[in-house]
């Protein structure tokens, strides 16, 4: 099994320990962060969507002007443009990065979120938007002639796109959501299937979950899981530097008026996930910490992996062996952490697989 490593790159210098100041867009800041991490080793790197950052679209373009080889995976969220449109979009987007796109599907958790750019449907309603949506890019990016569709959601006739995807018979799509009618959509559509950090009972019970679903369609999608690696050269370091962390993190809320305590977790079945976890303990499994998660509410990729970098990647050893084949790191310290996940993490991760992997082919 071949492993694959995502990174994250925004239009600013921001994280939970570091506040956003400056420009809202910083281009060359874009340019040295998606450079870094096709340095080091990172096979994709995602850019996110949110309601009141730039547009993915343009930064991925520019990132993919800055650099030749790393994958892209382009958040993109369902309800805001006409699928049709969006198919030709990325399609396009394909081309001009001479086919290193994959796009990364995300319905909304979060009502005051969705709101801000006019979108009023209910979490439920937002997911079966989203199936109808994936059916029609697919379609666009698949067919050979025009075609009608009236659902409803969307409603066109004789649409088509001249312009095909690189990559066939269409582009990678990732998805995430971990509610019921989130896990439905995922097994009709999903290459990939995304996931927070979770502890290996959470994650082994929805790899299976979503498996089953997806097996009634005859489909057998990979499996993502997202992490903070936080790294030391001793263990006792590493978990220094994660209370220094959880501290910062805690400052830099309070600063800006942010209540300390556990946030709400909006609508995302995700971010109730890795409370449940929280609320069992900071530590689980072997290093999997999640007190940046309870103190955020849960929100986006909060729980880290603490330790050394051989034992950061014995933990994600132990998550190569529950079906996952795709990690979503990034740090506390952007930039930084990219390049010291290039340095240690990532290659001795990919050489544990392939020793294991050599293990099982020798018995």
């Amino acid at each position: 099994m071949s492993i694959e490593f995502i990174g994250m790159i925004g239009p600013k210098k921001v994280s939970e320990i570091h506040p956003a100041h400056g420009p809202a867009l910083n281009p060359d800041y874009i340019t040295k962060f998606a450079q870094a991490h096709e340095q080091s080793g990172f096979d994709r790197i995602l850019i996110a969507q949110h309601s009141t950052d730039a547009d993915p679209f343009l930064v991925t373009c520019h990132a993919a002007a800055a650099t030749k080889k790393i994958g892209f995976m382009l958040a993109h969220r369902p309800g805001f443009i006409a699928p049709t449109m969006a198919a030709r979009k990325l399609a396009t987007l394909d081309q001009l990065s001479g086919g290193r796109l994959a796009v990364h599907i995300i319905s909304g958790g979060d009502d005051e979120e969705q709101q801000r750019d006019g979108d009023f449907l209910s979490h439920d309603e937002r997911y079966a938007r989203t199936d109808e949506y994936l059916a029609v890019l697919r379609k666009v990016w698949t067919s050979d002639i025009p075609f009608d569709h009236e659902g409803k959601y969307y409603r066109f006739k004789n649409s088509y796109s001249e312009v095909k995807t690189v990559q066939q018979p269409y582009i990678p799509i990732y998805f995430g959501g971990a509610s019921p009618p989130a896990i439905q959509v995922a097994a009709k559509h999903a290459d990939v299937y995304a996931l927070w950090g979770e502890t290996h009972d959470q994650v082994r019970d929805i790899i299976r979950k979503v498996s089953a679903e997806a097996e009634k369609y005859g489909r057998k999608p990979r499996f993502s899981v997202s992490f903070r690696p936080i790294l030391a050269d001793t263990e006792e370091a590493a978990w220094a530097r994660a209370e220094n962390i959880l501290a910062e993190t805690r400052r830099v809320r309070q600063a800006s008026g942010l209540r300390s305590a556990p946030g709400d977790p909006k609508q995302s079945e995700g971010a109730r996930r890795l409370l449940a976890a929280a609320e069992r303990g900071d530590r689980h499994d072997k290093c999997l910490w999640t007190a940046i998660a309870k103190e955020i509410g849960g929100r986006s990729n909060s729980t880290a992996l603490v330790g050394t970098p051989a034992q950061v990647a014995d933990a994600l050893l132990d998550y190569v062996e529950l079906g996952v084949s795709t990690f979503l790191i990034r740090g506390f310290d952007p930039l930084e952490d990219a390049v010291d996940y290039g340095r240690t993490l990532i290659p001795l991760t990919r050489q544990l697989v392939a020793e294991r992997i050599a293990q099982r082919k020798q018995k």
